[in-house]
């Protein structure tokens, strides 16, 4: 017989929250200074969370598209910026680019898993759409993160070899092709790590949530395997249209990044 779902109330919240005590206690023992950090960072965890998931039950109630394009909208938007946030250099347009290469890649492959693969009715089923878009997102953001990083740097590093292959008439995609090579394959390594060791050294947190809502193991695999393999698709696809808009940033004279 199926475990009932066990619904979690505020006494097991405060319950759990009693677990910060460890990080605290080593905090203040090895004088590690994280103290207040910690604390910080699980009330904005605990507020931020709670307010989503009342905005969450709000939108889950309702049968009409447009708030679900809407917020899926917002979250891109969050995410592309926060790619560009972590790299210290820039060039011009780095940020609409970011946001293009996010909310294009998360659309199309979110689009593309509701529509032809989980085949949703309706396609924009709050249930779905919102909590797979916002994997696909999470992911996604940490791939465009590292490859702007590593581009950029790629570009300070190499700018006298860069200039000389303009010199010498080499197109910006030619100038640029090795680090925008380089930029992809780092993007893709967190992506790859995971889908090595999932199953064997850690269980993925959609599955374990799945099991816990009383979905037995197999659906949950099922389900799992789809978001891993749409993160994998939606990263490759958010750093290659950010390596296309990059190559525009390489110019012959390699403007102050």
């Amino acid at each position: 017989m199926k475990p009932d779902y066990i619904n979690l109330g505020n006494t097991q919240l405060g319950l759990a929250a009693l677990l910060l005590l460890v990080n605290l206690a080593i905090s203040v023992w090895l004088r590690l200074g994280l103290a207040r950090s910690l604390l910080v960072a699980s009330v904005r965890m605990a507020v931020q969370l709670l307010l989503v998931g009342f905005i969450l039950e709000a939108i889950f109630a309702l049968q009409t598209p447009l708030p679900v394009v809407g917020i899926g909208l917002v979250m891109a938007a969050l995410a592309g910026v926060a790619a560009v946030r972590r790299t210290k250099r820039r060039f011009p347009g780095m940020y609409w680019n970011s946001l293009l290469s996010v909310l294009g890649a998360a659309f199309v492959v979110t689009g593309a898993a509701l529509g032809g693969i989980i085949n949703v009715h309706p396609w924009f089923a709050p249930q779905y759409a919102i909590p797979l878009l916002g994997m696909v997102l999470g992911n996604l953001l940490t791939g465009v993160s590292l490859a702007l990083d590593r581009f950029m740097e790629g570009v300070a590093r190499e700018a006298g070899v860069i200039e000389a292959d303009l010199a010498l008439g080499a197109s910006r995609w030619e100038a640029a092709h090795p680090l925008l090579v380089e930029a992809l394959r780092t993007a893709m390594i967190p992506t790859i790590n995971a889908m090595m060791v999932m199953g064997v050294v850690s269980l993925p947190g959609m599955m374990t949530g799945q099991m816990l809502a009383g979905a037995s193991p197999t659906a949950a695999v099922r389900y799992q395997i789809v978001i891993m393999l749409m993160i994998a698709a939606a990263t490759a696809l958010a750093c290659f249209i950010h390596d296309v808009y990059r190559r525009v940033a390489i110019r012959a004279h390699l403007a102050p990044w």
